[in-house]
């Protein structure tokens, strides 16, 4: 191929990952409202929009989606820089091809060409591998922008290799301008990202939305997760992948370390859970039964037992659910097998009060049927912010300015019972006292008759 196809093949590569990157960076902007979209998840630019999860949401959902997230709500998508990177490898190939028709560019330009495009491939690397042993799932949309980096890199090389221009010694200072040109391109992108991504509320952020009536925990059904200072409450379900997506990102944040976190278990499962009428989790209430099997029934707690029980339920979670759908006495079965010290506890009516005072210990806090929940102090965290806007926020209720607002933040008061109106019994009037002679006089006999009347 001509040195000027291979250019061009490099501007349509480049072109492709452009496109595929602003795919990403819009879903990322939609889903920072934690409402429900559909999210594109294709090999084909743009195709494959749809609802539920995916390997595409997943990854999007991880911490390692975006940077800068303590002092950006939601931080800021690492899509986004790619979109900027491809379009600054864009506008060099497709300006090099331009100049083409009258003068060959020079070695200089198309090794800077080649050069640039190393960028994408490193980081597709990082990522792929960040996506495959850390998040565990692959996203279509990433393979991609993975494929274009390869793409454009390949067929930059090439375009290198076939320039027949002299290659003259080139001085430092002659690359600079192009360099220079590649960080304007990331540096307005993410500007205007900044200017137009949705922001979080203020106060919310400070004080998150509502509380709770108390954090006492009288039944001593709570698990701790965390040794931190600042006490935090989490509401989970073990098989609930929006919990363990919820426990990566808290896990891979800075402030984890910083919360005493203890969690209230709270399956999404009507087997035990008699505010949902669906099975939301299957299994979720055995699972749960183990949990508290393992930290013990007693006054103290293993925790630590608890925390291996929990993280093998967050990994098997997929598999857990489809068996106890089918056959809830074989994934109770299968606990078991894993775990022995339950055995004898896992099912027992002793579990299943503890497990039940947990529940009730929702009901009187008046928790809203959902997992995950955070409570940092009494303040709930804001259903928008568990997701994407999770470090942002932690940050700001952490502060001293957030405690202060979360110090007066009050669980709303419980309404009074209504005054009902009570009709008085009916007075019964007393009988009259018994008189030794009528009350009335009697009736007249009448006359006999007389002779005159007879006669």
């Amino acid at each position: 191929m001509s040195n000027r196809s291979l250019l061009a093949v490099t501007a349509a590569a480049a072109l492709l990952g452009c496109i595929f990157a602003a795919v990403s960076t819009s879903d990322f902007m939609q889903h920072l409202d934690r409402q429900v979209h559909a999210i594109h998840c294709s090999f084909i630019p743009g195709a494959g929009k749809e609802l539920g999860e995916s390997g595409c949401k997943a990854v999007m959902m991880s911490p390692y989606s975006s940077y800068l997230r303590e002092s950006v709500w939601g931080g800021v998508p690492v899509s986004l820089w790619a979109l900027a990177t491809f379009a600054f490898l864009f506008a060099r190939a497709a300006t090099l091809l331009w100049r083409s028709a009258e003068s060959p560019p020079s070695r200089a330009e198309t090794r800077f060409l080649f050069v640039a495009t190393l960028l994408p491939v490193v980081m597709s690397v990082i990522y792929g591998f960040l996506s495959v042993t850390q998040v565990g799932q692959t996203c279509k949309v990433c393979v991609g922008i993975y494929v274009s980096s390869a793409a454009v890199c390949v067929a930059a090389l090439l375009a290198h290799r076939s320039n027949e221009s002299v290659d003259e010694p080139t001085p430092l200072s002659r690359y600079l301008p192009w360099f220079a040109q590649g960080v304007a391109f990331v540096v307005v992108l993410s500007l205007t990202y900044l200017i137009a991504a949705p922001k979080a509320d203020p106060k919310k952020a400070l004080s998150g939305c509502g509380a709770l009536v108390s954090a006492e925990d009288p039944a001593n059904v709570m698990l701790t997760l965390g040794s931190g200072e600042e006490p935090a409450i989490e509401v989970l379900d073990p098989l609930c992948p929006s919990c363990k997506a919820f426990d990566a990102r808290l896990a891979a944040s800075a402030f984890k370390r910083r919360l005493a976190l203890k969690a209230v278990l709270f399956p999404l499962d009507p087997t035990c859970n008699w505010m949902v009428t669906e099975a939301l989790h299957p299994g979720a209430c055995a699972m749960s039964e183990a949990l508290l099997c393992a930290a013990g029934l007693g006054a103290t707690h293993d925790d630590d037992a608890a925390l291996d029980v929990l993280r093998w339920a967050f990994k098997q979670q997929d598999k857990l659910r489809e068996l106890a759908a089918k056959d809830e006495p074989a994934m109770r079965a299968k606990i078991e097998a894993q775990f022995p010290k339950v055995k004898g506890c896992l099912g027992s009516a002793q579990v299943k009060s503890k497990l039940t005072k947990s529940l009730r210990w929702a009901v009187s806090n008046a928790i809203p049927v959902l997992t995950p929940q955070l409570f940092v102090g009494n303040a709930r965290l804001c259903d928008e912010d568990t997701d994407l806007g999770l470090e942002y926020t932690l940050a700001k209720m952490l502060s001293p300015k957030g405690k202060a607002a979360r110090a007066a933040v009050k669980a709303p008061a419980p309404p009074r019972p209504a005054i009902v109106p009570v009709a008085p019994p009916p007075v019964a009037k007393p009988k009259p006292a018994a008189l030794p002679f009528p009350t009335e006089p009697p009736a007249e006999e009448p006359a006999a008759p007389s002779d005159e009347a007879a006669q």
